[in-house]
């Protein structure tokens, strides 16, 4: 099945459990801080482990010089994401730190699982990890206008950085891990689609859809982050990593995911305008059904 095709039909399975999420909501048998534990256990457990699992491969040659490249590749996605971001909106925090940071990790993870493989998770385990690490630290930056929020500190502290940096050491000095470690790993692992996007479904029960629909701002910023960037992160793949067509197609659907939810998660925490990040969110993720395929299938002609 063409790539753009499972990740149509992905995406669709992705808004049956968003479907769940505010279903559950709505009927009150879920809360704002009941989604915020699940967010917890995402973040702490099992983001984690789907990155600390994607390292438990054989130690070859091969493997060492993607998750080399990889690392470059992530660095040049999100460096030119976080540059175009801030040229668009460098005086509205929200957008900016919205179209700089896509759903990577949450949505990314299982679209690229489905359309390439579990073993293709490791191409852009880099990226969520840096990602996040980006979000802890520059993203707090945007949203309060202070620079102290730009600590190594804080960003080493982050628990998808720390799983990166076990997931390397694993992986690079050859430590041996258990069976039964690698099968809770891997049970833990599965549930980041599901949970991730009950927690969207939860954030989109919060907001009616006209609000959602209506509001120009979330328009302009979804553009930026399903057309622009996408747009030009497949002319940087093209033309730095011409023969790796499966990296490239991994840190191309992580690219072009919708705004993440963490932009939520960060605006409440900051006492930031959080009704319209969830706004951002939910919009982004509505139309991505449409784009991510769409994007897909351009990269694939040319």
């Amino acid at each position: 099945m063409d790539t753009s095709m499972i990740i149509l039909r992905q995406t669709g399975i992705m808004f049956i459990y968003m479907a769940i999420g505010w279903g559950m909501f709505r009927s009150k048998l879920i809360s704002k801080e009941g989604s915020q534990a699940m967010a917890h256990l995402l973040l702490y457990v099992v983001l984690p482990c789907v990155i600390v699992r994607s390292f438990c491969i054989k130690y070859t040659s091969e493997h060492q010089s993607i998750v080399v490249i990889a690392m470059i590749g992530a660095l040049v996605v999100l460096i030119s994401s976080i540059a175009i971001s801030f040229l668009m909106f460098r005086k509205r925090p929200i957008d900016q730190f919205g179209a700089a940071f896509s759903n990577a990790g949450f949505m990314g993870i299982p679209l690229i699982s489905a359309a390439l493989g579990e073993s293709a998770i490791v191409h852009i385990a880099a990226m969520v990890a840096l990602l996040n690490a980006l979000q802890w630290t520059y993203g707090q930056m945007v949203l309060t206008g202070d620079k102290k929020a730009m600590s190594l500190k804080a960003a080493a502290t982050s628990p998808v950085v720390l799983a990166l940096a076990i997931g390397l050491g694993v992986f690079f000095l050859r430590i041996p891990v258990p069976d039964i470690v690698l099968t809770c790993m891997g049970n833990l692992a599965q549930l980041n689609a599901p949970v991730a996007m009950i927690i969207l479904g939860v954030y989109l029960g919060e907001v009616k859809l006209s609000e959602i629909f209506l509001d120009i701002r979330a328009w302009q910023c979804s553009f930026v982050r399903l057309l622009v960037i996408p747009l030009i992160t497949i002319v940087c793949l093209k033309l730095l990593f011409p023969g790796h067509p499966e990296l490239s197609q991994a840190l191309l659907i992580a690219a072009i995911a919708p705004v993440g939810s963490n932009v939520a998660v960060y605006a409440r925490k900051l006492n930031k305008d959080y009704q319209y990040a969830v706004k951002l969110v939910c919009l982004s993720t509505l139309l991505s059904v449409v784009t991510m395929p769409v994007t897909m299938l351009l990269y694939s002609i040319l």
